[in-house]
């Protein structure tokens, strides 16, 4: 098969094992826009892969540049890789409109990746209308779950020619050192500085992270449940962190709620490992990636309903709850629920989530009816499909729809090198 090209903004730990999934069945690059990253103190990922990575601007941010800049140099790599596909990471970007107009100039099939859902935040037609224009131009779509299915649909996209497969990590890594830290936990719980029981929270102290309600619930289940109360171990760092710890010190709760700070994706297995249980309690959140980590690692998960993963990954009482993120009364309970069957859980995440190399390979480890939709085919079918034009059949519905496509295909063009 002909190589297809990959397209993300920085490469983090987690699109390499994407990356790595896709390279093992397929000739596969990587571009990635930008060396540095505003958004996660990832580490630079070095080694070997089973992808080509490349990078187009290393000491830079693709977003603070020029718009022409980065279609120029966006435009120069897929001249030079000449792949028979471009996946590309959203329709938001500078870099992915310049991929978008490359595909459209050289008639070359898109691959729409997306975690968005409708409820991410409020919709408005004008821009809803550009977004179907743009999907319009994608011969196939590649989403996370449920969610993000409905979502590219209503934009437009065959369901039909949308996959699932884009959330995911994996689960072999994190399931494999989580069990290592803990055959070893004596040893680890004292490098970390880690409470023989504890919950466990991963995120960037941002506001749709929800932490105030989230430090609210556990400082109530502390004194509910008096000395037997469990820690809670909040990962992570960013602008919120000032009002975080004013309100570990308001909420009387230096001694319960632990700050190991940002980790590193070498490190967050052995957090995992130690945990007695996750909890997630967005406002809002695409996807939520941190959720499979923990349930390959093996814990129950507490995870608030906007969560875009809740659908695929969480059955309620199952393998852990969910939750109104803006009812404090509730995480509460749930977190003496959780304490109370600690010994009850039995979780393995091969059967609770989707593993990248599981998906790619066209091997699902289910754990409810959604993943035995129709719909939810393997990865390597998504890239096969559109190389080969199968997602661009000849049906009389699918010839006019390629005729108002090509119609406007130089009106697109010219909106897109204006946005440029």
């Amino acid at each position: 098969m002909s190589r297809i090209c990959v397209l993300f903004d920085r490469l983090g730990p987690y699109h390499w094992a994407r990356l790595n999934a896709a390279g093992a069945l397929f000739p596969t690059v990587g571009l990635e826009l930008s060396g540095e990253t505003s958004d996660y103190a990832w580490e630079k990922v070095t080694g070997q892969g089973a992808f080509e990575p490349r990078t187009l601007f290393p000491r830079q941010k693709s977003g603070a540049l020029p718009a022409s800049e980065v279609a120029r140099q966006v435009h120069k790599a897929l001249d030079e890789e000449q792949p028979a596909a471009v996946a590309i990471h959203g329709w938001s970007e500078k870099g992915a409109l310049a991929a978008l107009s490359w595909c459209l100039r050289a008639g070359r099939p898109a691959i729409m990746m997306s975690e968005s859902k409708r409820s991410d935040a409020e919709r408005h037609w004008p821009a809803e209308m550009i977004k179907r224009f743009l999907i319009g131009i994608c011969a196939s779509g590649l989403g996370g779950g449920v969610h993000q299915v409905d979502y590219l649909a209503a934009l437009g996209m065959p369901r039909e020619r949308i996959f699932t497969g884009y959330g995911v990590v994996d689960n072999t890594y994190f399931a494999q050192k989580a069990d290592a830290a803990r055959r070893d936990a004596a040893a680890v719980r004292a490098r970390l500085n880690l409470p023989e029981r504890f919950f466990v929270a991963c995120n960037r102290f941002v506001e749709k992270k929800n932490l105030p309600r989230l430090m609210e619930a556990y400082g109530s289940y502390r004194k509910a449940a008096g000395p037997s109360a469990w820690k809670l171990v909040l990962l992570g760092d960013g602008p919120l962190k000032p009002l975080v710890l004013k309100l570990r010190e308001d909420l009387d709760l230096i001694d319960d709620l632990l700050l190991p700070g940002f980790q590193q994706y070498d490190e967050l297995p052995a957090f995992y490992g130690l945990a007695s249980a996750f909890v997630h309690a967005s406002t809002t959140e695409q996807w939520g990636l941190v959720v499979n980590e923990a349930m390959a690692a093996g814990l129950p998960v507490l995870v608030s309903r906007p969560c875009g993963c809740v659908p695929d990954l969480v059955v309620h009482g199952r393998n852990g709850f969910t939750f109104d993120p803006f009812d404090v009364k509730a995480l509460a309970r749930l977190f003496r629920e959780v304490q109370g069957q600690e010994a009850g859980w039995s979780i393995r995440a091969s059967c609770n989530c989707c593993c990248a190399v599981d998906i790619a390979h066209g091997r699902r480890t289910p754990h409810s009816d959604h993943w035995q939709d129709s719909r939810h085919q393997p990865c390597v079918a998504l890239v096969r499909g559109t190389v080969s034009g199968r997602f661009r059949g000849e049906d009389q519905a699918r010839l006019r729809r390629r005729f108002r496509v090509a119609a406007a295909s130089s009106l697109c063009q010219r909106l897109l090198d204006r946005a440029l």
